[in-house]
């Protein structure tokens, strides 16, 4: 079995990746995706997402990273797969699976579902561009408004060039709303010769459960549900094993936070910082409910040099701030 970390565009950046990994149980992990449009990007930029790459594409854990492309471009894809590469990507992930309204505008992500032709033109355009040693892997959904091309599509990916597919079981209309249809990623499956991951609305020990009895898989990749339990990986593979496994409590997870907090303020403004801390805060209060008391008592705070000494300071001085 291998558990990925999904890329969450604006949450799962460098700091989150390294607090992610540190706590044990991902295999590898995902840069949030890089757009690309009909040129090549500066070398800086992909660093930039990327930062692992000076450090040879693995987090401070040790986790390796995987380098994350969207568009439509087939050439320019390509240029910039090879650049990434050059620059010390291990395998090029391509992003059809973002369901934002702005990206899917630009012909980005999810709305590529509707054209299977143009998927398998791209696979091969990167697959070419990209050292034979180098994997390059997709990510999809089960379509756009509908699942009337998801076989098309995921048999145009693994025909492509694509090594591996990960499957978020829910269309893009679908958004993140439940349920997940995990019955559609065993279909896929059936259909493509390549490694399939199971995606979507995997919260818990029993939705993992639930999920791989539905799909059939035995790869699975966490999103949201790691965001909000930074031990969720490590919670599955103890079930897996069958092994006695006692969950992260709140204290545990506290210096988690301090730590991600201290990393925001080192690589990012005093004006951006606080944005990330409260998201993932708000996450974290789905399994918290200290995190939850946290955010609110955060929340109207942009001063990040007082959010310095009340994170820092632990529950009691938050109480109090609230």
């Amino acid at each position: 079995m291998q558990l990925a970390l999904a890329p969450m565009e604006g949450l799962v950046d460098e700091p989150l990746r390294e607090v992610l990994t540190r706590v044990g149980g991902i295999d590898w992990c995902v840069t949030e995706f890089i757009r690309v449009n009909d040129q090549l990007l500066p070398a800086h930029v992909i660093r930039r997402y990327a930062p692992e790459l000076a450090r040879g594409a693995r987090t401070a854990a040790g986790t390796p990273l995987r380098v994350q492309l969207l568009g439509s471009n087939p050439s320019t894809l390509a240029e910039n797969a090879a650049l990434a590469c050059e620059l010390g990507a291990p395998v090029i992930d391509l992003n059809f699976g973002c369901p934002a309204k702005t990206v899917n505008r630009s012909r980005g992500g999810a709305v590529l579902l509707q054209e299977p032709e143009l998927l398998y033109v791209i696979l091969c355009a990167v697959r070419a561009a990209v050292p034979a040693a180098i994997p390059v892997t997709a990510k999809m959904r089960i379509g756009y408004e509908n699942t009337d091309l998801a076989l098309d599509c995921a048999r145009a990916l693994a025909d492509g060039g694509a090594e591996a597919i990960v499957v978020h079981a829910r269309t893009k209309t679908d958004g993140y709303r439940p349920p997940a249809h995990w019955e559609w990623i065993a279909r896929i499956a059936d259909v493509v010769d390549v490694p399939v991951y199971a995606n979507g609305e995997i919260w818990s020990v029993d939705d993992w459960r639930r999920c791989r009895a539905i799909s059939g898989m035995d790869d699975f990749m966490l999103g949201r549900g790691l965001v909000a339990c930074p031990d969720l990986a490590l919670q599955i593979a103890a079930a897996r094993e069958n092994r006695e496994y006692q969950p992260m409590d709140w204290p545990q997870v506290l210096p988690l936070v301090q730590a991600f907090w201290q990393q925001q303020r080192s690589l990012f403004a005093p004006s951006f910082a606080p944005g990330r801390l409260k998201q993932w805060l708000k996450w974290l209060g789905r399994s918290y409910p200290e995190a939850e008391a946290m955010f609110m008592a955060l929340r109207q705070i942009q001063d990040a040099v007082l959010l310095d000494r009340l994170v820092g300071s632990g529950p009691v001085e938050l109480r109090q701030a609230a």
